[in-house]
């Protein structure tokens, strides 16, 4: 029975550890998806800008796709 007692000490350590070395990861790749998530949201407004000095007539991110 002690032994029992002693692997499910050891496994619940085990998983403990796992879950928050998962946590961290998931911390991570959250902070990576913001930052990555506002460098599009720049590079996107500043191709819009670049398309109005160009000329163009209505912006490519909002024209509506020709499926539409």
């Amino acid at each position: 029975m002690t032994d029992r007692i002693t692997n499910l000490e050891e496994t619940v350590a085990h998983l403990a550890r796992i879950v928050e070395e998962l946590s961290d990861v998931i911390a991570r790749q959250d902070g990576e998806i913001a930052r990555l998530t506002r460098r599009v949201e720049q590079l996107v407004l500043r191709e819009a800008e670049r398309e109005v000095e160009a000329g163009a007539q209505i912006p490519l991110a909002d024209q509506r796709p020709p499926h539409w």
